[in-house]
């Protein structure tokens, strides 16, 4: 079936469940008499909408954590910045974690504006090369709160991806919530017809020595048990977070150290990865 319309009331038991158009919630909805049918609901025209929008940009990335606090908004803002090093690319991130959006921090342009044109949302820069699109530029102070159920994250998500002139793009990474929840049934919808190169997948433990032992083989293992690449592994540097926290690039800051160059190396996988990939070729994506 069909998503949620996001004119759906905000109890909307949704379209997949066994009490759609059945509850309270239910009544007076347009939808209610074909949810209760169990009939299909017809695709919704965004998705081609959003496909034609994204035929400028080559590759698309999901980034997804199992849980909060491993890393992956961190991870993603350094893959963005290692992979705009080549100058002759250009990187933009989206940030769908509309409960915590820390992109904008991470990456030094917190407070700035969004502007709309005719042609759309402009990202916000943060080199020539490399954009960003958050509901951290939405908000009017870094301390408000988004507390929003699904109907109304799937239109702002919906609304990034259809609305927002990204231009011509190497590649667009996406950052997700920890864990799974509407926004990532909402992006995968999305982009179906647009088509996604992958995801990467952040876990822990990531140090060398160990500081938290594997009890299960850590993501070397799980990438073993799904038959997926493992693509490196980063060592703690507290001075990570120190440059995430003050929005500076931490390859400038320390370029050789250990994890600048475990950075590196995972990014030329990616690379790697991506240019296996026809570019921007929905039709050999699986979704």
């Amino acid at each position: 079936m069909a998503d949620v319309p996001t004119n759906a009331p905000i109890e909307c038991p949704g379209t997949q469940s066994q009490q759609a158009g059945k509850v309270s919630a239910c009544n007076g909805c347009a939808n209610q008499q074909l949810c209760a049918s169990g009939a299909s609901l017809p695709p919704d025209p965004a998705i081609e909408i959003i496909k034609q929008r994204l035929q400028t940009v080559k590759h698309k990335l999901l980034i997804l954590s199992g849980k909060g606090g491993v890393g992956k908004s961190s991870f993603t803002a350094h893959l963005a910045r290692g992979l705009a090093t080549n100058e002759d690319e250009d990187i933009a991130i989206l940030d769908i974690d509309l409960c915590g959006p820390s992109i904008p921090r991470i990456m030094g342009v917190e407070g700035h504006q969004v502007f709309q044109s005719m042609s759309g949302w402009s990202p916000v820069f943060v080199e020539d090369n490399l954009s960003i699109m958050s509901i951290g530029f939405l908000l009017s102070g870094p301390a408000d709160a988004v507390i929003w159920r699904g109907p109304k994250k799937n239109g702002l998500i919906k609304q990034f991806l259809r609305d927002v002139n990204w231009g011509e793009l190497d590649y667009l990474l996406i950052d997700t919530p920890p864990g799974t929840s509407d926004e990532h049934i909402s992006i995968a919808q999305y982009l179906k017809g647009a088509g996604v190169d992958g995801a990467i997948v952040i876990t822990t433990p990531q140090t060398e020595s160990q500081i938290f032992p594997p009890t299960t083989g850590g993501g070397r293992q799980m990438a073993i048990d799904m038959d997926v690449p493992f693509i490196g592994k980063i060592p703690l540097d507290p001075r990570i977070g120190k440059c995430c926290d003050e929005g500076i690039s931490y390859f400038s800051e320390v370029p050789d150290s250990p994890a600048t160059k475990a950075y590196k190396n995972i990014i030329e996988e990616i690379r790697k990865f991506c240019a296996s990939k026809p570019a921007n070729d929905a039709s050999e994506v699986e979704n």
